[in-house]
């Protein structure tokens, strides 16, 4: 009796497991796109959240894009546009304190900029900006741990589209601040999703890392790509990683295959490689 049981297990058991689905305007594409990425996490340990739009050929890949995540210092792109949304509602430039502050917060990842803004702000503020950016599944940390904050792959595209093409929450101006600020992040920084970028592609992004008693080290990468007649952004979110280089090997593996796939290029010598010693500083969180 024991054995049809068993086997009838096993494919449900198997129908459970998430895998990555592609759609895309260009024949082919979207069929090479999910071999590629599958095969890119075929031996990686962990859970890893994927998320890729390319508006050029309308195309869109997902795994696990409603899974919650600690987001780890890639929220600071959610306070940056919270900033600078609210700045737009009262019809304001940016105090020469504010840009300081936004500046060492993207470029250089720096988390006491990010807990002032994150204070001055408000919980009331940063979550109107993301009913207004229609971020439906992030929660932001409580009680100023903004590393903290629950973020998903399908809110992180739905935030570097807004920061990417022109809509009626952030102004011209803002997402021109935004992509000039993750154009500018420091060397040991630009890790991750940029990883196998071709060249004359410009590249925008913000990682962030995070370890924890559970789940391991939270390691993420979230990016925005244009050039070669291309315009796409890419979200890698992990965790389950045993470290954080683990981490940002399995967000550049699936980034290599993302931009060899879109952007066909004649050598493979053009490609951006990140540095060998990525950092990122760690956001405060609550001990135990």
């Amino acid at each position: 009796m024991l054995i049809p049981l068993v086997a009838a297990a096993t494919p449900a058991a198997a129908a459970t497991t998430p895998t990555v689905s592609c759609t895309s305007g260009k024949a082919g594409l979207a069929a090479k796109l999910k071999k590629d990425i599958t095969a890119a996490l075929a031996t990686r340990k962990g859970t890893i959240a994927v998320g890729l739009y390319d508006r050029s050929t309308n195309t869109t890949c997902s795994l696990r894009s409603t899974s919650a995540f600690d987001s780890a210092s890639v929220v600071k792109v959610t306070v940056l546009a919270t900033l600078l949304w609210d700045a737009k509602k009262h019809n304001r430039y940016l105090t020469s304190r504010e840009d300081s502050l936004a500046t060492a917060m993207i470029t250089k990842s720096d988390n006491d900029p990010t807990s002032a803004l994150w204070k001055q702000l408000g919980l009331t503020k940063i979550k109107g900006f993301l009913a207004a950016a229609g971020m439906t599944q992030t929660r932001p940390g409580a009680n100023g741990y903004w590393g903290l904050t629950q973020i998903t792959v399908q809110d992180e595209q739905k935030l570097l589209k807004l920061i990417t093409a022109k809509n009626s929450v952030l102004s011209d101006n803002s997402r021109a601040y935004i992509q000039k600020l993750m154009g500018k992040v420091i060397s040991s920084q630009r890790w991750g999703t940029p990883a196998g970028a071709p060249a004359g592609v410009s590249v925008h992004v913000k990682n962030g890392w995070l370890p924890r008693t559970t789940h391991g080290w939270r390691v993420h990468s979230v990016g925005t790509f244009k050039g070669a007649g291309h315009d796409y952004m890419i979200t890698v979110l992990t965790h389950g990683n045993s470290t954080m280089n683990y981490g940002v090997t399995t967000i550049q593996n699936v980034a290599k295959v993302i931009h060899k796939d879109l952007v066909a290029t004649t050598s493979a010598a053009t490609a951006y490689v990140p540095t060998s010693t990525p950092q990122e500083v760690v956001p405060a969180v609550p001990a135990g």
